[in-house]
């Protein structure tokens, strides 16, 4: 009886996400839209996790993406805008969704747009996916970098 109830916000809930991927589409440069989940206890979430950190000449970023084919992974850099994407395969895709009990674990094409802190150089852009990790680094473009100033003495 409990899952009658759900159902329905299952439903809305995946009309959410399906809004929030034509949004990105449209319009991939927004970085103010936050998100909100239908359900209680839900919140949104995105795929993959992300870690970002930057020194003088580049910035990092490490995604967390166990279980990836590497050939299906798309990386692609616009000014300050970093799209990642790629499928995550189901371990058993003969198991009917109706037959688990949990299912945390997602499968499936994701896409992410993440706003980097600076503009890079996309065409110089180094990508390593190691041990469920993809490793990015994106070298900062010349006029964002630091430039040092001397100062005359008088």
């Amino acid at each position: 009886m409990t899952t009658f109830f759900w159902e329905p916000l299952l439903g809305l809930e995946a009309m959410r996400r399906e809004m929030d991927q034509l949004l990105e589409q449209i319009d991939p440069t927004r970085r103010s839209y936050t998100r909100s989940a239908f359900l209680p206890g839900v919140s949104a979430r995105a795929y993959p996790l992300i870690n970002i950190g930057e020194d003088k000449d580049n910035v990092y970023v490490e995604a967390l993406a166990p279980g990836l084919n590497p050939d299906s992974i798309e990386v692609s850099v616009l000014r300050d805008q970093l799209r990642i994407a790629g499928e995550k395969t189901a371990i058993n895709p003969d198991i009917k969704a109706e037959a688990f009990h949990r299912s945390e674990r997602g499968a499936g094409r994701f896409t992410r747009v993440i706003p980097l802190p600076t503009e890079v150089e996309g065409d110089k852009v180094k990508a390593e996916y190691k041990n469920g990790l993809l490793l990015l680094t994106l070298p900062k473009h010349a006029e964002a970098k630091p430039k040092q100033i001397a100062v005359k003495v008088s």
